[in-house]
């Protein structure tokens, strides 16, 4: 992963690397590998975690259909 600094300005290179790492998942990820996960508990979160998308993705879709008032204005 590479950020630019530009101007030598360091904070907002710093703000820009911690949006990219918060887009791919870093930081889920070393809270998730803090402590182990039991087998039952992981799968347990994994489907939760497919329910939300799934649920998500067919709210936007009912949004983009005009089904349901939403959205940004």
């Amino acid at each position: 992963m590479q950020v630019v600094v530009r101007d030598n300005n360091v904070d907002q290179a710093l703000k820009a690397l911690k949006k990219k790492l918060q887009r791919e998942g870093v930081f889920r990820e070393m809270k998730l590998r803090n402590y182990y996960e039991k087998p039952s508990e992981k799968r347990a979160r994994q489907k939760a975690e497919a329910v939300r998308r799934s649920r998500k993705l067919a709210r936007k879709k009912a949004q983009r259909e005009g089904l349901i008032p939403g959205g940004r204005s």
